[in-house]
């Protein structure tokens, strides 16, 4: 059993999730350390006082990881090991009154906009000059950058609303304070996150602002790229592409998750366009900035897709090519617009759907990367693995896109730098190279 002393309260910080629950937790542990407390993120000892976890509640894959990683430190608390389980973020923000009930052990609930009950509750003070501040946990070389909280869309397979509110732009200066305190720590890109980026500065500047965020952004000394991430398509703003095309620091690379192209499932996703105004924005995209690389995501199985709907999607992906693409199969969401809708396509059909999109997506991927071999590439080192060093080109963001690989047998790289590297062979979703 633990015993209380003199010593410093030790904190163990768990983040599931997107990348907006990392910068969540990283504003959180800031605010922790502030105040005098022993942090650690995702720590692999069992040697802490305290646990906060970070939750996702988004579909159900998410919710179930959320779930079984309270249950596993509630465990621990009830053996002795923890003194403390406190749940924040998405998944308490949702389902706290069930899971109060279900899970008694934990100590207390929070939602995703509770940051200073949180901190009340450990005898923290919340300290308003450390608004902005993190605890980065990423590569100290790259970090990400929250422009906006919350959403206004009305996307009917979407619960990102009930979780995290209506939108909130953050003031462009706010924004750049930010990132002037990043590059002093060595932060050298920026990955720009929202719930959707292409509303930024509605709210607070009355007109769609994200160009302007972008060039000021590009001033600050020490950033060397920007990347965009979450990119909604109606109304998305083509100065911003216009941007991206002449500024060095905004990378060529925009993630617009499109989730389906038959008009009628898009109606009742409620999407606010059709097939005919995605193609005529991906193309006039492609005709500003034909440099550009384009990341889209898609779901499969959403309710009533029938195989027809299915395959028209199917064969629009091919056509298409898109750089880097994603797919989700359909997750049937209470107090979502589609969950009055019958859930009708059987989960192995939903995957076998999934599956048959991302083996298109794989030749795809193959035929750009072959046409790479021989190219010289400006590749971030992102890290050391085995016996190779890790890094991205613009067109890649962490964890969910293509990765380049060099010999550190042969070569000696440092982590966190800029490399032009020559790409030497491929693979569907990685490149090989040696440095020029």
């Amino acid at each position: 059993m633990r015993t209380k002393g003199a010593r410093t309260e030790k904190i163990n910080v768990v983040t599931l999730g997107c990348s907006k629950n990392i910068y969540d937790s990283e504003v959180l542990m800031a605010q922790l350390k502030a105040n005098q407390f022993s942090v650690e993120h995702e720590s692999e000892t069992e040697d802490f006082d305290t646990v906060i976890i970070n939750t996702c509640g988004f579909i159900d894959n998410a919710k179930e990881e959320s779930v079984n990683t309270i249950l596993q430190f509630s465990d621990a608390k009830k053996k002795g090991w923890v003194e403390k389980v406190i749940v924040t973020g998405c998944l308490s923000e949702r389902y706290k009154e069930d899971l109060e009930k279900e899970i008694p052990e934990v100590d207390a609930w929070f939602g995703t906009r509770d940051l200073p009950r949180l901190l009340k509750t450990l005898k923290a003070d919340y300290k308003h000059e450390l608004v902005g501040e993190r605890f980065l946990t990423t590569p100290i070389h790259y970090a990400y950058l929250k422009i906006s909280e919350g959403c206004d869309r009305p996307c009917t397979f979407c619960a990102i609303p009930l979780m995290r509110g209506k939108h909130k732009s953050t003031p462009i200066e706010d924004l750049v304070k930010q990132a002037k305190s990043l590059a002093a720590q060595g932060t050298r890109e920026l990955i720009l996150i929202a719930q959707d980026s292409t509303y930024y500065g509605l709210d607070i500047y009355g007109k769609r602002n994200l160009a302007a965020l972008l060039q000021r952004l590009s001033e600050v000394e020490g950033i060397d790229w920007i990347r965009l991430h979450y990119a909604y398509p109606s109304g998305f703003p083509m100065d911003v592409i216009q941007e991206m095309a002449k500024n060095p620091k905004i990378c060529n690379y925009l993630d617009i998750p499109l989730q389906h192209i038959n008009d009628d499932m898009l109606k009742s996703m409620k999407r606010v366009t059709t097939r005919e105004k995605t193609d005529r924005i991906l193309n006039e995209m492609r005709s500003i900035n034909p440099e550009m690389g384009i990341r889209t995501t898609l779901i499969t199985g959403f309710p009533g897709e029938t195989l027809e709907q299915f395959n028209e999607m199917r064969d629009w992906v091919a056509e298409m090519k898109f750089d880097r693409l994603g797919v989700f199969t359909y997750s049937h969401e209470e107090n979502t617009g589609a969950y009055v809708l019958e859930d009708n396509v059987p989960q192995e059909e939903k995957q076998r759907r999934a599956d048959e999109i991302m083996s298109i997506q794989e030749g795809i991927s193959q035929e750009l990367n072959d046409r790479k071999i021989g190219s010289t590439q400006k590749i971030l080192i992102d890290r050391k693995e085995g016996g190779f060093y890790v890094g991205r080109s613009e067109y890649d963001s962490p964890e969910v896109d293509n990765e380049v690989y060099v010999s550190a047998e042969e070569h000696f790289l440092r982590v966190g730098d800029f490399v032009n590297i020559k790409i030497t062979s491929s693979t569907a979703f990685d490149l090989e190279g040696e440095p020029v």
